[in-house]
C-alpha cells in the first residue's frame, strides 16, 4: 500500500493543466468495442482506472496501439467472447466500476455481453438495475448467478423501444445508449443524464455514423443503423480535477491559473466556488485563481446559511462535494453539504475534525461546516483514503495542514489522478510518495 508524506503551510504558485476526463474516457473507451474499424481517442489520462480498463479490452482480442503518452488506438475486428466467461475477467471486472460500460457494446454488437459485480469507490448503494431494465426493455434475457455475483444479458436481435428511465444515471444512460444505437428502429430514452460526459459520447457515436437526436436534454432518440464505422476522438479536460485545483488554491492561499478548462463545460462549478468567497476569473478558458488571504461564505438573501448539494447535471456534481466540505471549513461562515446521491460519502470528515475542522455530521448524507476562516491552521495527522474524491480532500487538508501528515492507501489517489505528486511538486507543494 502506497503512501504519501504531506509537509503543508506551503503556498503553491504557477500553471496545472487538467488531466482528461476519467469518466468520459470510461465511456468513450467501451464503445470503441461497437466497430471493427480503427477509433484514435486523444487526451487519455494516464490512472489507474483507466489502465485498467485497457487491458481489459486487450485481453478482450481489441488491438490497441499507444501513439503518445496520452493518444491511443483501438481496433475491435477479432473479439475473444469467451474471455467473458472465464476466471480471469470475473477478477479483472470485478476491480473496476467502469467495466459495467462492456456490456452496452458487446450485447449491441455480438448479441451477449457478461459481467461479475463491478467494483470502485465504496461510497454507499450503487445498483445496476437501471442497466439491466434498459437492456430488457431493448429485448435482452437476463440472468444472474447470485453465487458468483455475475450478470449476464443474451439477444438475437434487439429492438427499439421507448423508455422512461427510473434514475438519470450516467453511466446507465450510456449504457443503454451503446446498446440502442445498433437496434432495430427507434429508441427514445426519458430522464437521461445529460452530463457533458454523454453529449461527448453522443457526439462521437454521431460521428461514427450512429443517429442521436436530443443530445444535452434528458430526452435522447436514437434510430438504430446496421454498423458504425471508425472516428478520432479528443476527451474533455476532467471538471472534478479541475475543481480540485481551485479548492486547493483556496486552501493553501495560492495563486493558480488552471490551463485550458473548456469553461462552457464546467457547468455550475465556478459559481459553487463563489459562493463560498473564491475569486477566480475565466482568462482565454483557463482559469485564474488569485491569493486570497480569507473567502467569505455567500449566505442566501434572506441571511440563512448557505446550503451545497448535488443533483443530476446540470446540478452540481456530487464528485466535488468532498472537495467543497474540506474547503469550507477554512471559509468565513458556515455551509451545509448536503450528499444526496451517496450514504457513505461523508464519512471521511472524521479524519478532518481530527485535524481540528469543526465539522458536525448530522446523518450520512448531510454535514454542517463552521469554517475557521484561516485563524487556526489545520493540523497534520496520519489518515488512510477511502476512495478517490475523498482521498483528494485528505490530501488538499493536508496541503493547507501545519506540519507532516502521512496519507495511506493512495492508490485509491491514483486511480482517479494522474501523477499528482509529481504535479503538486511542480507548483510548488513538498509531497513525497512512499512505496
Amino acid at each position: 500500500m502506497g503512501t504519501f508524506k504531506v509537509e503543508g503551510g506551503h503556498k503553491l504558485q504557477g500553471e496545472i493543466t487538467p488531466q482528461g476526463a476519467k469518466n468520459e474516457c470510461l465511456q468513450i473507451l467501451n464503445a470503441t468495442l461497437l466497430t471493427s474499424e480503427k477509433v484514435q481517442v486523444n487526451n487519455i489520462p494516464n490512472i489507474k482506472d483507466v489502465n485498467k480498463l485497457i487491458f481489459i479490452l486487450g485481453e478482450l482480442g481489441v488491438k490497441i496501439k499507444k501513439l503518445s503518452a496520452n493518444s491511443y488506438t483501438f481496433q475491435a475486428d477479432e473479439i475473444d467472447l469467451d474471455y467473458l466467461e472465464s476466471e480471469d475477467f470475473k477478477n479483472d471486472g470485478s476491480q473496476l466500476r467502469g467495466s459495467i460500460m462492456l456490456v452496452g457494446p458487446l450485447l449491441s454488437r455480438f448479441g451477449r455481453g457478461y459481467i461479475p459485480r463491478p467494483g470502485g469507490d465504496r461510497i454507499g448503494r450503487r445498483r445496476l438495475d437501471t442497466h439491466f431494465e434498459g437492456f430488457i426493455k431493448l429485448g435482452a434475457d437476463f440472468r444472474y448467478n447470485d453465487k458468483e455475483f455475475f450478470y449476464g444479458v443474451e439477444a438475437d436481435e434487439l429492438q427499439g423501444t421507448d423508455m422512461l428511465l427510473d434514475e438519470a444515471s450516467v453511466t446507465g444512460t450510456a449504457n443503454i445508449i451503446m446498446a440502442a444505437v445498433l437496434a432495430k428502429g427507434k429508441t427514445t430514452i426519458y430522464n437521461a443524464a445529460c452530463e457533458p460526459y454523454i453529449q461527448q459520447l453522443s457526439k462521437m457515436l454521431n460521428s461514427m455514423g450512429a443517429r442521436i437526436t436530443g443530445v444535452g436534454s434528458n430526452l435522447l432518440t436514437i434510430e438504430g443503423v446496421r454498423e458504425l464505422k471508425g472516428c478520432e476522438h479528443t476527451i474533455l479536460p476532467d471538471m472534478i480535477e479541475i475543481g480540485s485545483w481551485i479548492g486547493m488554491a483556496a486552501m493553501t492561499r495560492s495563486e493558480l491559473t488552471i490551463k485550458n478548462v473548456s469553461w462552457k463545460d464546467l457547468g455550475q462549478i465556478p459559481s459553487v466556488f463563489r459562493k463560498l468567497g473564491i475569486k477566480l476569473e475565466n482568462r482565454n478558458d483557463d482559469i485564474y485563481v488569485p491569493a486570497q488571504d480569507s473567502y467569505e461564505v455567500q449566505n442566501y438573501m434572506d441571511g440563512s446559511i448557505l446550503t451545497v448539494s448535488d443533483a443530476p447535471w446540470p446540478g452540481f456534481t456530487p464528485d466535488l462535494l468532498s472537495i467543497v466540505l474540506v474547503v469550507a471549513t477554512q471559509a468565513k461562515g458556515s455551509v451545509l453539504i448536503h450528499q444526496k446521491m451517496f450514504e457513505s460519502r461523508l464519512f471521511f470528515v472524521d479524519k478532518l475534525i481530527d485535524m481540528g475542522a469543526q465539522v458536525i455530521l448530522c446523518d450520512p448524507h448531510r454535514a454542517t461546516v463552521i469554517g475557521n476562516n484561516h485563524e487556526t491552521p489545520l493540523r497534520a495527522t496520519t489518515m488512510t483514503s477511502p476512495d478517490i474524491r475523498a482521498g483528494i480532500s485528505l490530501l488538499i487538508a493536508a496541503l493547507s495542514a501545519d506540519g507532516v501528515s502521512t496519507i495511506h492507501n493512495i492508490e485509491q489517489i491514483d486511480r482517479g489522478y494522474e501523477r499528482i505528486d509529481e504535479r503538486l511538486r511542480a507548483i510548488g507543494a513538498k509531497i513525497t510518495r512512499i512505496n
